[in-house]
């Protein structure tokens, strides 16, 4: 079968010829229709993040994908059936508290493997294997749009997270501010307007574009980050009581804090190399204590993200969805899928048509 693989000393992908897998017991093999591509999958090519599969010269990649179902194997799915798998598995096929307690998405580095990221081979093949409690039943209608599942379980694990760190007062969030207009950050901001009054997002880009088409679509507001830095942002616009951070800049994690109203909470999700500068860590910190804000860190998410994660998919427009997706290509012909530029948003690797 053909697959888009990254090899060990490479940082370009290719297309490969593997075997396709045999499900084991208690596995369904899935037939490949697309495959996102997405900030994560560029870090993995260049070596700053993930790692390949113990004893692997290659690693398969790619981690949001929808398929389906080729051959139940016995597991009570359907033949048939469009999926969305979800992307940590145990390692080594070894359990541990986390998964037992179904929460693989609290577990800590070194816990799980990551499908087409750390330890295990991705989805960007024409099928996988994968055990059923891993698989998202999806309806066919909203199958072309299956990739944006993953992302978006992301995005509502961090809103619940956030809810939950608020849950012992009442917080009456009116506004919120999404750092980053890559493909997370626009899906992210339009739900954002669907929950706050006030939506806000943060870039560095030039008009005409896109992503600023995007947002002023969804009746957001666009900040230009270059005029209005993230720890000005109170200045202009007011306080924010939700800022949710998908860029990996690091300085954004503490300039969150100045542009977090009081009783506001910051979900930190980009994941920044290692970096040093100074802050001002005794204001921060006064600042945190004496307005009551919170800053939380959240990676990866559970199931219950991605079934909330396709009502999202599921209520979001059509021509939205279109919006987002400026390349579909196929295995054979991989490059503009993952080019970067200012009119690419979200690339997609199609092995079959929904």
């Amino acid at each position: 079968m053909k697959a888009v693989a990254i090899q060990r000393g490479s940082d370009e992908p290719e297309l490969i010829d593997k075997p396709r897998p045999e499900p084991k017991h208690g596995e369904a093999l899935v037939r490949t229709l697309r495959v996102g591509v997405d900030g994560t999958d560029h870090e993995v090519l260049s070596g700053s993040h993930g790692g390949f599969p113990e004893g692997e010269d290659h690693m398969v990649m790619g981690h949001e994908a929808v398929g389906v179902i080729e051959d139940p194997n016995g597991t009570g799915l359907e033949e048939g059936q469009h999926v969305v798998p979800t992307v940590r598995r145990k390692p080594n096929g070894e359990t541990n508290e986390y998964f037992r307690r179904n929460e693989p998405d609290m577990a800590p580095d070194g816990e799980y493997f990551e499908r087409g990221i750390v330890g295990d081979h991705g989805y960007m093949s024409e099928y996988f294997t994968s055990p059923a409690d891993y698989l998202v039943p999806i309806d066919e209608e909203l199958a072309p749009y299956g990739i944006f599942v993953e992302p978006l379980s992301n995005t509502e694990k961090a809103l619940e997270h956030a809810r939950a760190s608020r849950s012992a007062f009442k917080w009456d969030a009116e506004s919120a501010a999404v750092l980053g207009n890559g493909p997370l950050g626009l899906l992210t901001l339009w739900q954002c307007t669907q929950e706050f009054d006030r939506a806000y997002c943060l870039g560095r880009r030039d008009r005409p574009d896109i992503t600023l088409d995007f947002i002023d679509e969804i009746g957001a507001t666009y900040i230009d980050s270059r005029e209005t830095p993230v720890d000005e942002i109170p200045e202009e616009y007011e306080g924010m009581d939700f800022i949710y951070e998908a860029t990996g800049y690091a300085p954004h994690a503490f300039q969150t804090i100045d542009a977090l109203a009081p009783n506001g909470v910051g979900a930190l999700l980009g994941i920044p190399s290692s970096w040093d500068f100074e802050i001002d860590g005794g204001s921060l910190h006064n600042d945190l204590v004496l307005h009551n804000k919170c800053l939380i860190g959240s990676v990866n998410a559970g199931l219950r993200h991605f079934e909330e994660a396709i009502e999202v998919v599921e209520a979001m427009p059509d021509d939205l969805l279109d919006h987002l997706v400026t390349t579909v290509t196929s295995p054979e012909d991989i490059e503009p899928a993952f080019e970067d530029g200012d009119d690419q948003i979200k690339a997609i690797v199609e092995f079959e048509a929904p």
